[in-house]
C-alpha cells in the first residue's frame, strides 16, 4: 500500500485547513491569524519575477469619469456627489494566465482595473469582464493559478492539470461555462464589460451601509471572437487588442463604458437566498435591477508603456471614503495579497510611481525603503502621534461598524449545504444562449477537453461530463457526444 505523506507548512509542521480560510462566522471576514492563507499567498506572489504573476500581458490608456446619475443616497464618495463631476482615472486591460508574450485572444478571462484618481485618495476597482471567478475562497488561488500556466515537468500548459482541478471544483462551473462560451475570446477590449465583480458596501452621509455590484457596459457593444477566429488571429497578430485600443484612441475613436450599479441593503444580505459575497454567484437582476452611475472614456494613450502600463499597481485594499470592502472571502484575501505582490514586483514604494501616485496630498509616516523619490519626509518626525508636526486624524472619514451578529471563527466549508449550488445559474445561463451561441460553446468545451491525456484522462473526463449534465443535459450531452463519450442517461438522471 503507498504511503501518504503529510501536508505541512514550509517550516514541517502539519495542517489540515489547507482549503478553507478562518472566518468570525459562516459568511464573515477572514482572521488576519489564518497564518496558512498568508503563508500560501505570499509565496505565490514571490513565484515569478519580473513580470507580474497573473495579468503579465495587459493594455491601458487615461481616460475620464463622469456622473450622469445621483448615488448620493448610497455612497458620501466625492467623485460621485455632483452630477457632471468628472475624476481622471487609468484603466489596464489583460488577459490572466498567459506571459508577457502571449497572444492578446486567448481563450482566458481578461482583467478589466480601473484607478480613479480622487480628492480622496486613488480607488482601485481591481474586476475582471465577468461578474463571477472560478473560486471564492482565496486559499485557492495559487493552486488555481498553477492549472492555468504551465506543467512543472514538461514546461507546456496541460488541459490536463486544468480539467483535473475544474472537475475537482464543481464551485468553477459557472465560469468555466463563461470561459467555453464565446465570451471567453472577446474581440479586442473595447467590445467587452467590465465587473468589480466582488461585492464591495457603499457608505452614505447617515453612516448606512449598502453591499453593491459594480457594471461596466460597453457603448461600443459586444463582440467576441468563435474559436476558430481567435485561433487564426494568434497566428495573424499576437498583439491584436493592443493594437486595436491604441489606435482607436489614436484616432480619437474614444472608447465608453456605463457605469452601473446593483445596491443590497444590509438586511437583504443576511436573508437572500444567494450568498451575496459568493464570488461565484450573480445577484440576479430581477431581484436587484441596475442602477445607472455615469460615463467612463478613455481619451490619452500613455506616452510610455513601460512607465504607466507595466508599473500600473491596482488593490482591491485601496478605497475611498464612502466606499468599503465586504465579507467576500476573495476580496479580503485580495486586500493582502495584491499590494504584498507589488511591493515585491515594483518595492514597497510604488505607489510614488508617478501612475501610481496620489495627485493630492498624502501625509503618513512611512519612510525609507527602496527607490524612495519623494524627499522622504525631510526633516519631519516619523512616528505618530508627535508634538511638532499638523498631521490630525480627521474623524468624519470613520467608517460604521460591522453587525455581523453572534459570529464563531473557525474554518466553513466553502460548499457546506446551502452554499453548494453550483449548477442552476451555469443551466440558467445556458438555457437563454442562442442555439448558435450553445453550440459555439459546446464546440469550445470539446476542443478545450481533447486535450485531457494520461493515465486519469478518463477519471476527469467522466466527473467533469457529470457537472456540465447537472447544468444542464442538453450540454452534458453535446460535449459527451464530441468527446466520443458513451453516457449511460439513467445513472446521469439518478446522480
Amino acid at each position: 500500500m503507498k504511503a501518504h505523506n503529510k501536508l505541512t507548512t514550509a517550516s514541517g509542521k502539519p495542517y489540515v485547513e489547507n482549503e478553507n480560510s478562518q472566518t468570525a462566522g459562516a459568511r464573515g471576514p477572514i482572521l488576519l491569524q489564518d497564518f496558512i492563507l498568508h503563508e500560501k499567498m505570499a509565496h505565490f506572489n514571490r513565484e515569478r519575477i519580473p513580470e507580474r504573476v497573473v495579468h503579465a500581458k495587459g493594455s491601458g490608456a487615461y481616460g475620464t469619469f463622469t456622473v450622469t446619475h445621483d448615488i448620493t443616497q448610497y455612497t458620501k464618495a466625492k467623485l460621485f456627489n455632483k452630477i457632471g463631476k468628472e475624476t481622471r482615472v487609468f484603466l489596464r486591460f489583460s488577459t490572466v494566465g498567459g506571459e508577457k508574450g502571449s497572444a492578446d485572444s486567448e481563450r482566458d478571462p481578461r482583467g478589466f482595473a480601473i484607478k480613479f484618481y480622487t480628492e480622496d485618495g486613488n480607488w482601485d476597482l481591481v474586476g475582471n469582464n465577468t461578474p463571477i471567478f472560478f473560486i471564492k475562497d482565496p486559499k485557492k488561488f495559487g493552486d488555481f493559478i498553477h492549472t492555468q500556466k504551465r506543467d512543472p515537468q514538461t514546461n507546456l500548459k496541460s488541459p490536463t492539470m486544468m480539467w483535473d482541478f475544474w472537475s475537482l471544483n464543481p464551485e468553477s462551473l459557472h465560469q468555466v461555462l463563461i470561459l467555453m462560451s464565446d465570451r471567453g475570446t472577446p474581440k479586442g477590449y473595447r467590445f467587452m464589460h467590465g465587473f468589480g465583480s466582488h461585492t464591495f458596501s457603499m457608505i452614505n452621509d447617515k453612516n448606512e451601509r449598502f453591499y453593491v455590484k459594480f457594471h461596466f457596459k460597453s457603448a461600443q457593444g459586444i463582440k467576441n471572437f468563435t474559436g476558430p477566429e481567435a485561433d487564426h488571429m494568434r497566428s495573424q497578430d499576437m498583439d491584436y487588442a493592443q493594437r486595436d485600443l491604441f489606435e482607436a484612441i489614436e484616432n480619437g475613436h474614444y472608447p465608453r463604458w456605463n457605469l452601473k450599479i446593483q445596491v443590497m441593503t444590509e438586511a437583504e444580505a443576511q436573508t437572500y437566498h444567494i450568498n451575496p459575497f459568493d464570488l461565484t454567484k450573480v445577484w440576479p437582476h430581477g431581484d436587484y435591477p441596475l442602477i445607472d452611475v455615469g460615463v467612463l472614456e478613455l481619451n490619452q494613450n500613455p506616452d510610455n508603456y513601460f512607465q504607466d502600463v507595466e508599473q500600473a499597481a491596482f488593490a482591491p485594499a485601496h478605497v475611498i471614503d464612502g466606499i468599503g470592502y465586504s465579507p467576500d472571502k476573495m476580496l479580503q484575501g485580495r486586500l493582502l495579497s495584491y499590494p504584498d505582490a507589488h511591493r515585491y514586483r515594483l518595492g514597497t514604494n510604488y505607489e510614488q510611481i508617478p501612475v501610481n501616485r496620489c495627485p493630492f496630498a498624502v501625509n503618513n509616516y512611512q519612510r525609507d525603503g527602496m527607490m524612495r523619490i519623494d524627499g522622504n519626509g525631510g526633516s519631519n518626525p516619523n512616528y505618530f502621534p508627535n508634538s511638532f508636526d499638523s498631521i490630525e486624524v480627521d474623524q468624519s472619514y470613520k467608517e460604521p461598524a460591522w453587525d455581523l451578529g453572534n459570529s464563531v471563527a473557525d474554518w466553513y466549508d466553502r460548499n457546506a449545504e446551502g452554499e453548494n449550488d453550483h449548477y442552476s445559474q451555469p443551466g440558467k445561463l445556458f438555457a437563454i444562449m442562442t442555439p448558435e451561441a450553445q453550440q459555439n460553446t459546446i464546440n469550445n468545451i470539446v476542443g478545450a477537453m481533447k486535450g485531457i491525456g494520461g493515465p486519469k484522462k478518463m477519471e476527469i473526463i467522466n466527473r467533469q461530463l457529470c457537472h456540465w449534465f447537472r447544468a444542464d443535459p442538453r450540454l452534458g450531452a453535446g460535449i459527451a457526444k464530441g468527446l466520443g463519450v458513451e453516457v449511460d442517461m439513467e445513472n446521469i438522471h439518478k446522480a
